[in-house]
């Protein structure tokens, strides 16, 4: 429990501190909202640091070649635990942001943070505030910022981590509307962390993986029709491969 304890005051902290921050970048963002953006990811990317090394967790990176230096993309990744979205910011080299469901947007001071690293917040039960946040991503890649978004909807507690849930096929609108690349992300090792043993935290071995990009609209026809399900395949072929090393065969 020990680790646990230190997280969540790590984070409560960080987050009433931080008010002064909050105030003066607001200030920044009205004059040069690309400045905020990048100081405001840098503060939180810094955070995420410390409490990934508090919690014991040793990330290994594999697939930064795929990455592109100078486009925004769509990453889609599986879901697994609250920890998956630390490891991405502390990850991806470039502007990111991540779609979170709705109602975190009511937590005091995180949403104000969320917002300025370039957080999206899904009404999964609202249709039009829905297609909302997908234009409101389009807009974000158009200038320059990556969307992480993770199509299973929800984290995914299932005791094998290849059985990935159903991929929502209008989860990849984004890419569809704004033509960015799809950069497929398998992320292991993250549940061990804290979920599969909750309230507690354990160090753990977390291995993040980004695929080849792809366009939809260069995929097969068939593939571009469930462009969803394909790359939930590609997901899993790469969560295969790393089980199989990790199992030593």
């Amino acid at each position: 429990m020990l680790k646990f304890i230190l997280v969540a005051s790590m984070v409560i902290l960080f987050l009433i501190f931080s008010i002064p921050i909050l105030v003066v970048e607001k200030h920044i963002g009205k004059a040069d909202p690309e400045k905020r953006d990048r100081q405001c990811l840098a503060i939180v990317q810094f955070m995420f640091r410390l409490i990934l090394k508090a919690a014991g967790i040793h990330i290994t990176v594999k697939g930064m070649e795929n990455i592109p230096e100078n486009t925004p993309v769509l990453y889609v990744g599986n879901h697994r635990s609250y920890f998956d979205i630390l490891v991405g910011y502390t990850t991806v080299p470039t502007r990111l942001g991540f779609m979170a469901k709705k109602e975190m947007e009511q937590i005091p001071l995180l949403s104000s943070w969320m917002k300025n690293v370039n957080c999206l917040f899904l009404d999964r039960q609202n249709i039009r505030e829905g297609l909302k946040a997908i234009l409101e991503g389009v807009d974000k890649v158009k200038n320059g910022v990556s969307i992480w978004i993770f199509p299973e909807g929800t984290r995914n507690d299932a005791e094998d981590y290849l059985d990935l849930m159903p991929f929502k096929e209008g989860s990849l609108k984004i890419a569809e509307k704004s033509g960015c690349p799809v950069v497929p992300v398998a992320i292991t090792g993250t549940a061990e962390a804290y979920e599969n043993h909750f309230p507690r935290i354990r160090s753990s071995q977390v291995t993040i993986e980004f695929g080849t990009p792809f366009i939809i609209k260069g995929l097969e026809p068939e593939k571009k029709k469930f462009a969803g399900a394909h790359t939930r395949q590609l997901i899993i072929d790469m969560l295969q491969e790393e089980k199989r090393l990790r199992e030593g065969r």
